[in-house]
């Protein structure tokens, strides 16, 4: 995209209204801001119209050029969810006198399951780190909270001291759209917690007095990017052959809870998902072990 393009004042009012009224991330209003600009850039390249005077065939050969540039489907789903919410946003204003996107349809794709791993994978990956060393004992205790806690990558790097419940043994997290939810650690995660805050934390902050829990640099929060290398490398340390990410560890918490007998709602207010049917999938994953386990271990499997 040239450096010059500039992006349209309605669609930065509409960003601004994510962030003011909806209270959305910054990574999802960056999102729509990324979707709505690239439609921007196709509309003044193909059809040399403003975004404001797109057309219903102007979305169809969008999303049509999209699949012959081989985008996937999920991002073209997601591509027009961000128009769809952007037009609809120009309707109630009065900007527009009708919904452009009212009748295109959603790019039909098949619903993955998400990745996960086996107990004794995360297992493994829970004792790579060299815990005799402040930086792997910081990363051991990270690795136990997401895991014990099904936390989001971002919800675990921008963790704050005063958020931790030692006595209680619960975290309180700041999730999507600035909702909060209590979250158990159990006790192998509150051991770890406790050793790295009486051990490894004062070092890693010069003894400075932070609420930061997990720094990186210069006492600063650890970016998401940087926790993503080192659980890369604690996956290769502990030879663990799949792909192995912040997100995968989450899904392998809802997973097993699942495996073990919890109750689908449980899991869902643990994940912070406000819609049931997004935590159902997961239903999916622990159904196929279930079966999988069922067939190996069963007489008449």
């Amino acid at each position: 995209m040239p450096a010059h393009f500039q992006i349209a004042a309605s669609t930065e009012r509409f960003l601004q209204h994510l962030w003011l009224e909806k209270g959305l991330s910054d990574n999802t209003r960056s999102s729509y801001q990324r979707d709505l600009k690239q439609f921007q850039q196709w509309l003044s390249e193909h059809e040399k119209i403003p975004i404001t005077e797109a057309t219903p065939d102007s979305i169809s050969h969008y999303l049509a050029w999209r699949y012959q540039q081989h985008y996937k489907p999920a991002s073209t789903a997601r591509s027009l969810s961000s128009l769809r919410g952007f037009y609809r946003y120009l309707l109630r204003e009065g900007e527009l006198d009708r919904d452009i996107t009212d009748n295109i349809e959603l790019p039909k794709q098949g619903r993955s399951l998400p990745k996960t791993l086996t107990e004794s994978e995360v297992e493994a990956l829970l004792n790579a780190p060299d815990t005799e060393t402040n930086l792997g004992l910081r990363d051991r205790c990270m690795l136990e909270l997401l895991y014990a806690c099904g936390l989001r990558v971002s919800e675990l790097v921008n963790l704050r001291v005063e958020q931790i419940n030692l006595r209680q043994g619960i975290i309180r997290i700041s999730g999507k759209g600035g909702k909060e939810r209590l979250s158990p650690m159990g006790e192998e995660a509150l051991n770890w917690v406790q050793s790295y805050m009486k051990q490894a934390r004062p070092d890693l902050l010069n003894n400075v007095n932070s609420p930061v829990m997990f720094p990186g640099r210069q006492e600063q929060p650890m970016t998401r990017q940087t926790f993503w290398h080192r659980i890369k490398h604690h996956q290769q340390t502990a030879g663990i052959t799949a792909d192995v990410s912040p997100h995968v560890l989450r899904h392998a918490f809802a997973t097993h809870l699942l495996n073990h007998g919890a109750d689908l709602r449980v899991v869902q207010l643990l994940l912070g998902h406000s819609d049931l049917s997004t935590t159902q999938i997961y239903t999916h994953v622990a159904r196929h072990r279930l079966g999988t386990l069922h067939a190996k271990h069963h007489p008449r499997g």
